[in-house]
């Protein structure tokens, strides 16, 4: 008989629910996991710590405040990176107590150490001492998680030249950075250290940055980056970065040399799985340390399963939770319905963005009609209240049957907003179910009636001329 029903190599989230979710269904389950990184990358150097320095940036700066009074409102003059990892510490701290906590409660039992596969079924726990012991299961979920992918010409020494998990432990607030790298993490950073009053020089190899997202959200959002004095460098290369005692240069392949204080890489993340001995489980992994998984989180071998970052897209914390509740439910043969095809996308900038459904593009690409609904929140009561001037909320609407086919959010709250629109398109609601119904006063969520009732008078002047 094995040790356990379940083993799961990772403690992030994808892990945390696999484990939990097989323990509840009364297996015997258990996690293994680095003493120092209980909660996973997520918890230790990634969604938690960037989130909580961005409230933090947010609050010493009193960024989001000036509009009310006045853009030489802060909070604190001289804000260190002491100020910012306080809060930042605070947090992991309790988080992994929370974690902690919950792992017991549910008799998940939790090692510490790493692991690595001996046969399919059997993986060698390595502890902190050097000990090793050998541990069985009757399945495995790998939840291993991803670090930074790091360019081999780049020399990294964690202090000017950095990667994203580095930057959190920076010495000092740089006076100006070269981001590299225009995607989800790399904005985000951009954003927090502009508003910190730091230069920033964002190179990206594309013509623009998260494509993904709606072309009237992303606009706006680079005005407001520019108006920070960040600069853009798109379709530009790195082809050298070299260290000097002032500071760093960057060498851009069209000749172009940038100075800056530091050097931040954000160049996609590389799965850990190269200790894992895949081999010897009968598995493999793709050069990005990826390992492909079926619709039920199987891997090529049927009581293997692999979830979160390292199956790749989307990697996002709030969608490994679910892969790996799914998991651990199809392993336990319990009946699961599959992960609904409507994920909200979150993207902490400054300001938010989060969206659900289609872009106008992906629509217009798709030859799907469509009518757009918008509101501002200066138009908004509470808009006005907080300070927000510049957010938005768009709805993007089937004429053909009045069913929202995108909702798009820029703005205070954008992440949270956005789950209204999720639950209207999620239960096959229309545009006049928010044109009916009675929202709070004064709150951002009015912003959803606004945008109906400006895309519904859109549609009625379409019927009149129909007629």
């Amino acid at each position: 008989m094995p040790d356990f029903d379940m083993l799961v190599l990772g403690s992030g989230p994808g892990g945390q629910k696999a484990a939990i979710a097989a323990a509840k269904l009364g297996r015997r389950a258990a996690v293994i996991d680095r003493p120092d990184m209980v909660g996973g990358v997520s918890l230790h150097t990634g969604t938690i710590p960037s989130k909580t320095l961005r409230e933090a940036v947010l609050y010493l700066t009193g960024l989001t405040q000036r509009d009310l009074y006045g853009q030489s409102y802060r909070l604190k003059e001289d804000i260190t990176v002491a100020d910012l990892t306080a809060r930042t510490q605070h947090v992991v701290g309790r988080e992994t107590d929370v974690i902690r906590s919950q792992l017991s409660r549910n008799n998940v039992q939790l090692f510490s150490g790493t692991g690595r596969f001996v046969d399919p079924h059997t993986v060698a726990l390595r502890e902190a001492g050097g000990q090793e012991r050998r541990i069985s299961a009757e399945h495995v979920v790998i939840a291993t998680g991803t670090r930074p992918a790091r360019p081999d010409s780049v020399e990294f020494d964690g202090r000017t030249i950095l990667d994203s998990d580095n930057v959190l432990t920076i010495e000092r607030v740089p006076r100006s950075m070269v981001i590299v790298g225009a995607g989800v993490i790399g904005m985000e950073y951009a954003s927090m250290f502009a508003a910190l009053g730091s230069k920033v020089t964002v190179v990206e190899k594309r013509a623009g940055m998260l494509d993904m997202c709606d072309v009237e959200v992303i606009e706006s959002l680079k005005y407001h980056l520019r108006d920070l004095a960040v600069t853009f460098r798109f379709g530009e290369t790195v082809a050298a970065v070299e260290r000097h005692p002032r500071g760093t240069l960057t060498v851009l392949a069209s000749g172009k040399k940038i100075p800056a204080d530091a050097v931040m890489y954000s160049a996609g993340r590389q799965g850990l799985t190269d200790e894992l001995d895949l081999e010897k489980a009968g598995l493999a992994a793709d050069p990005r340390g990826r390992i492909e998984v079926d619709e039920h989180y199987r891997t090529a071998v049927p009581h293997i399963y692999a979830v979160g970052d390292v199956i790749g897209f989307p990697a996002l914390a709030a969608t490994s939770m679910e892969q790996g509740r799914a998991a651990a439910y199809h392993a336990c043969g319990e009946p699961v319905a599959r992960m609904h095809h409507l994920q909200p996308i979150g993207i902490y900038t400054i300001p938010e963005i989060s969206f659900v459904g289609r872009t106008e593009d992906q629509l217009t690409e798709d030859s799907v009609p469509f009518e757009v609904g918008i509101a501002r929140y200066r138009e908004l009561a509470r808009g006005q209240i907080i300070g927000d001037a510049h957010g938005m909320l768009k709805l993007l609407v089937s004429p053909v049957d009045r069913t929202l086919l995108g909702v798009h959010c820029f703005g205070s709250g954008a992440t949270e907003l956005i789950h209204i629109g999720q639950s209207v398109m999620g239960c096959g609601g229309t545009v006049d179910y928010l044109v009916d119904a009675v929202f709070n006063y004064p709150t951002l969520a009015e912003s959803y009636k606004v945008a109906a009732l400006d895309a519904t008078n859109r549609l009625r002047q379409l019927d009149r001329i129909g007629d």
